[in-house]
């Protein structure tokens, strides 16, 4: 079986979207598939739609991204795991992908990365670039990583001394498992962080962030876009006149 592990703290705005594009990709799929939602001390109605579209709620008050994913895969039945982010859409190609990829004896791997609606020329450039990078050095971006249940034992889960990068981390613990498959086929992500966050904020993150990376993946008040306050703009409920706009598939 299949297990969905869904860390979402606030994302009564996206999730409802991502429950429905994960419902059509895995429907009928061998094994069975559940889907946990671990609320991370949400204050909106985030649990409340994940229960209304047949999620399983978990509940917990860490706001720590490792700990909740942990938390999920604690609680999860399944002897696969895929860890999907609350603002990231897949469709029956990754997912039949990924399955495919474990089937031939990965351990586990991560997939291409898209981003919804419309962004600047040199966005989707940086996009179209990072997703050669990841494959090539064997990057798993954190809004979709699957693996075998064995082998997250193996490596003890995600490192919950990291307040982000976790990600990045746990395929590199993968790898020194095992083989890792970077897919090619893409999921649909939401860019508000490029587009809500000014000019200056990201360079000034980037330039802290160059000068003392190790120290900054461990504080919580650090990584400000990910553990500051939620930010969305009107692209935050993409529907599929605007995801075709954005010329993303």
């Amino acid at each position: 079986m299949l297990s969905v592990i869904i860390p979402a703290h606030d994302e009564e705005r996206l999730i409802g979207a991502t429950l429905e594009a994960l419902r059509e990709a895995t429907a009928g799929l061998p094994g069975g598939v559940e889907v946990i939602v671990v609320d991370d001390a949400s204050t909106d109605r985030t649990a409340e739609i994940a229960r209304s579209l047949g999620a399983r709620v978990l509940h917990v008050s860490h706001r720590h991204i490792a700990a909740t994913r942990n938390a999920g895969a604690a609680a999860a039945r399944g002897d696969r795991l895929l860890f999907l982010d609350a603002d990231t859409r897949v469709d029956r190609q990754v997912v039949e992908a990924a399955m495919a990829a474990l089937d031939r004896g990965a351990v586990g791997g991560g997939t291409a990365v898209r981003f919804a609606g419309p962004l600047p020329l040199h966005m989707r450039v940086l996009e179209r670039a990072s997703i050669l990078a990841f494959r090539v050095a064997g990057i798993t971006p954190g809004c979709f990583v699957f693996c075998t249940r064995p082998a997250y034992e193996a490596v003890g889960g995600f490192d919950e001394r990291l307040f982000a990068a976790e990600d990045v981390a746990f395929g590199r613990a993968l790898a020194r498992h095992g083989r890792v498959a970077i897919l090619r086929e893409p999921v649909l992500t939401s860019a508000r962080k490029m587009r809500t966050y000014s000019l200056g904020e990201k360079a000034r993150f980037l330039a802290r962030f160059a000068w003392d990376a190790p120290r900054m993946l461990r504080s919580r008040e650090a990584m400000v876009f990910w553990y500051g306050g939620r930010r969305h703009d009107a692209l935050d409920e993409p529907g599929p006149d605007r995801e075709r706009s954005g010329g993303n598939r």
